[in-house]
């Protein structure tokens, strides 16, 4: 097949140009960053999803139209976005995608939303469950795949094609080559920076990056999909915050017991954090609200509905772990992450 994929440039648009590319597929990537590695083999369209003339040309760069479309693109990071700009990505985005899809007569999609649009939904968090979003970046992408729905069900575009979106709701995605959350985390562990607030029980839900993208085109071949067809991915068994912090200190080498410090003091001692941020608007790895989201905040889903598809993770979540540490230590602790925002208006090509 001919495969889009927006966003492509990114973490996980890494993983599925490996593992397209793998299985023969061809694919074009459409992105406001210049790829590096292996996506940079591919052919690649600098732009904005929110540019229509960007994705038209992505999406028929091979001189037809692509086969299937794999949306990543997003305005994702918790910290340097506006709230206006996160729905202009997220949900005017996918209103531009679905516009140029129709254009092109293609009908296939497949969309990166998340497990955020649960907000604090009680346990068990399934498809099902209220979304109960608390912040802008759960309210977009619930609002992209209300576009998403409305688009499925027009029924056959003018090319007699079937509109179709599988969606992915992952919770926190990590593997080698991600520098977001779980890099930090063994970053301070490997220095010896880490102290764990209280007791740490509470479940953080994981999703490894090889896990979630061979899931997703295990459900490219599901038969019983329907033609908008929502999924949560959530690696399983759960661990609690102390449990991770266990497994990357016996990947790292290090004794398995941390230093230990109340809750209370570590809240306290985050305080002057929040100052600095306030005063200088610095995205610092430490603060009461990070503090909270580590040792306190449960964030639990379930994962059954692809799991009752007959899927089975490839890679167990501690391996996955394990691989990401040894990562870091061959390579990953010496290079610094690039954060790429995108502009608050459209930048067109």
């Amino acid at each position: 097949m001919k495969i889009l994929v927006t966003g492509g440039s990114g973490f996980i648009g890494g993983y599925f140009h490996r593992e397209l590319s793998a299985r023969g597929h061809e694919i074009v990537n459409l992105d406001l960053v210049e790829p590096s590695g292996p996506v940079a083999q591919s052919p690649f369209v600098r732009g904005d999803v929110r540019d229509p003339n960007a994705v038209e040309r992505a999406l028929n760069h091979f001189g037809e139209p692509v086969d299937h479309v794999v949306h990543l693109a997003a305005a994702h990071h918790d910290f340097g976005i506006e709230h206006d700009t996160y729905y202009d990505v997220n949900e005017n985005g996918a209103r531009v995608l679905t516009d140029a899809m129709d254009k092109a007569g293609v009908g296939e999609l497949t969309f990166y939303s998340t497990v955020a649009i649960y907000g604090h939904a009680p346990e068990p968090v399934t498809e099902d469950s209220a979304k109960d979003f608390f912040n802008p970046y759960g309210g977009s992408k619930w609002a992209g795949e209300q576009v998403f729905m409305a688009w499925t069900e027009k029924g056959a575009n003018d090319a007699g094609k079937q509109r179709r979106c599988l969606t992915i709701r992952p919770t926190v995605t990590f593997g080698p080559n991600n520098f977001a959350n779980m890099y930090s985390l063994i970053r301070q562990i490997h220095s010896g920076k880490y102290a764990q607030f209280g007791k740490a029980s509470n479940i953080k839900s994981l999703s490894y990056v090889e896990n979630i993208v061979d899931a997703t085109l295990h459900l490219w071949d599901y038969p019983q999909r329907a033609n908008y067809d929502p999924y949560n991915w959530i690696d399983k068994p759960d661990l609690t915050s102390a449990e991770i912090a266990i497994t990357i200190r016996e990947s790292l080498g290090k004794s398995s017991n941390p230093i230990t410090v109340p809750l209370w003091l570590g809240l306290l001692a985050g305080v002057p954090f929040d100052v600095v941020i306030k005063l200088t608007g610095k995205n610092l790895p430490i603060s009461t609200a990070r503090i909270k989201k580590l040792f306190c905040m449960q964030t639990k889903y379930e994962a059954d509905k692809v799991l009752a598809t007959g899927y089975t993770p490839k890679v167990p979540l501690k391996e996955g772990i394990d691989r990401m540490v040894k990562w870091y230590l061959a390579e990953g602790k010496d290079q610094n992450a690039e954060w790429h925002l995108p502009p608050a208006t459209v930048a067109t090509a």
